[in-house]
């Protein structure tokens, strides 16, 4: 017998689980290496995206469309989340936007769009007629989130068509000095007056035509609702190159409190937006605590009164012994249950003892 024979034979198993050792390691590294660059592969298989999305632009399903019929808006490029509002108008064109802003389009028949994680969008719109003549557009503006405005060109059959007006021009307005809100709430604000402000910006004449009269839309919104718009018409003429001081009555509803979004619009383009923060009415949450304490008690009050006055009634029926008068006659009362002849005197003897 050898018993050095099996050491032999199990001298070579280190060299074999060598490579295996190897292996195994190599294969750790390299998962661990690919689990570090997936996020750099992600982030470059996004950017093509990213880069493509440039500029936001809008699109139709059609070129042309009848009236009462229905488009698809669609929009790319924007940014994720932003609310759009898309409305159809007259007398617009994508060079120039829509003159006369909002009045005129259909207002009543326009949709809101919020734009996906991608920066894209798609909605239903009606075709109705808009105020004003074609050429018309799907004009898309941004409410919350970003403010461009993109115009697409749809021809709207059976509607009216008419030149541009001149007025409209080569005049281009444009905010200068960031807009701010002067005023302040009085005391009837404090008790549910309509709260109000000045919106108060400088814009400036960037195009080749002098602009006059021009009509703003201010906009007063809470929250992701949409804007209602009001027109304020400032008087006077800014020539090109010039600037000017445009101040502008903003006016809430009564008892209006909360954040509001405050914005000016011309030529269908969004020129600036303020915040406002409107404080609640205390002084009617006041008047009506005081209501709900003074109107229980008043009641509480009439109902005591009525009390006293049944419980007096009562108390009347009751006979009330009267006082003698000082120079009248004084008279004993007697007892009921004995009579004035029967009645026991200082002199009469008692019968207690006497047999």
């Amino acid at each position: 017998m050898r018993p050095a024979a099996a050491p032999a034979r199990t001298a070579p198993t280190p060299a074999r689980t060598a490579p295996t050792r190897a292996r195994t390691a190599l294969t750790a590294l390299l998962t661990a290496l690919f689990l570090a660059l997936l996020p750099a592969v992600a982030a470059t298989a996004a950017s093509p995206s990213s880069a493509a999305a440039g500029d936001p632009t809008v699109a139709v399903s059609r070129n042309e469309a009848p009236k009462g019929g229905e488009i698809t808006v669609s929009g790319t490029g924007w940014k994720a989340g932003a609310l759009l509002m898309v409305l159809l108008c007259g007398q617009g064109t994508p060079e120039k936007g829509v003159v006369g802003g909002t009045n005129s389009c259909a207002n009543t028949d326009g949709r809101a769009a919020t734009v996906d994680p991608r920066g894209a969008f798609s909605v239903k719109l009606p075709v109705a007629a808009p105020p004003k003549p074609c050429p018309c557009v799907v004009h898309v503006a941004g409410v919350t989130g970003q403010q461009d405005a993109v115009d697409a060109a749809l021809t709207v059959s059976g509607h009216p068509t008419a030149p541009l007006p001149d007025s409209a021009g080569d005049g281009r307005l444009a905010v200068l000095t960031a807009a701010r809100l002067d005023g302040s709430s009085g005391v009837l604000t404090w008790f549910g007056a309509p709260p109000g402000r000045t919106l108060v910006l400088t814009v400036g004449n960037l195009g080749t035509a002098p602009v006059r009269d021009p009509v703003f839309l201010v906009g007063t919104a809470r929250g992701v609702l949409a804007p209602s718009d009001e027109e304020h018409q400032w008087r006077g003429t800014i020539k090109p190159g010039q600037k000017a001081r445009i101040e502008l009555d903003v006016e809430l509803s009564a008892g209006a409190h909360g954040d509001y979004r405050v914005s000016v619009s011309y030529g269908g383009k969004v020129l600036a937006e303020q915040p406002w923060k409107v404080g609640r009415p205390w002084g009617v949450v006041l008047f009506w605590a005081l209501l709900a304490v003074v109107v229980p008690a008043a009641l509480f009050r009439i109902g005591m009164v009525l009390v006293d006055r049944a419980g007096g009634r009562n108390r009347h029926s009751v006979p009330v012994p009267v006082p003698a008068d000082a120079d009248g006659p004084v008279t004993t009362a007697v007892l009921p249950w004995f009579h004035p002849d029967s009645a026991p005197s200082e002199n009469s003897p008692t019968t207690k003892g006497h047999s």
